[in-house]
């Protein structure tokens, strides 16, 4: 008797709507079901609760825009707005009258991302500062003179310099541990921080952001490992308090990216 394929393994297949090709996987038959992930996630993150149910329900796992195996051109609108007018595009695409809708609170993801810097960056930090050099403490220097000068400019172009530059700062930290591993797993959790700070981030944490560098590398001088670590959680706990994530206006691949 063959063994049912694990729904993890199942393929994408893809349907073609008004907002491009949306990338989706399916298994069993009876009612539709359609699963929606949130923000910085995608559709296996139903993988266990669909193997469960394939024998009950059509279960159908989407990606969202510009999330897994879904696209999303360089101006395309992404907002909740957006992908919402998306799913309503995809069940006409799909034929699906009736839908019983699942989804996931995209703050969570969020949450993830800044639990998980939580855990990595004091480790991170005490390794950098066993290894720092006096070139190195002057090169974190003048990272936080560029990203003080980006902070009294005004624009979009100036905010997402300034963001790049206070991601740059913790990456900067990572490379000076000398752990490659740990580095290349910074480089993903700034990268996502920086979007979600760039959609959902309000501009008056940035002075605070940018003093708080400043008195990192101060405790990282004295030596002072324990202030410098607590000093690192105050940090990330105050950008992660300070986001806004109420619906915002339209955004854009372009603007949100573009760091």
């Amino acid at each position: 008797m063959p063994t049912e394929q694990p729904f993890t393994s199942v393929p994408y297949q893809y349907v073609a709507t008004d907002f491009g090709d949306i990338a989706y996987r399916e298994t069993g038959t009876g009612p539709a079901a359609l699963f929606v992930h949130g923000v910085f996630l995608n559709s296996h993150l139903w993988d266990p609760l669909i193997e469960r149910l394939a024998g009950q329900r059509r279960c159908i796992a989407i990606d969202i825009l510009a999330h897994g195996a879904t696209g999303a051109g360089a101006d395309q609108d992404v907002s909740f707005d957006a992908q919402a007018a998306m799913l309503a595009a995809f069940c006409r695409a799909m034929k699906l009258d009736q839908v019983d809708l699942v989804a996931n609170d995209s703050g969570g993801g969020i949450a993830q991302i800044f639990a998980a810097r939580r855990l990595v960056e004091p480790g991170i930090l005490r390794e950098a500062a066993a290894r720092i050099t006096p070139s190195q403490i002057q090169h974190l220097k003048q990272l936080l003179l560029e990203e003080g000068r980006l902070i009294s400019e005004r624009g979009q172009t100036a905010r997402r310099a300034e963001i790049k530059a206070s991601g740059d700062f913790h990456l900067t930290l990572a490379s000076i541990s000398g752990n490659a591993i740990m580095q290349r797993f910074m480089d993903e959790l700034v990268a996502r921080s920086s979007l979600v700070i760039a959609l959902y981030g309000q501009s008056t944490i940035s002075s605070c952001g940018h003093s708080e560098h400043g008195d990192i590398v101060a405790a990282i001088e004295r030596n002072d490992l324990d202030e410098a670590c607590g000093l690192m959680l105050h940090h990330i706990a105050h950008i992660e308090a300070d986001l806004d994530l109420r619906e915002r206006k339209s955004v854009g691949l372009r603007e949100a990216f573009e760091l």
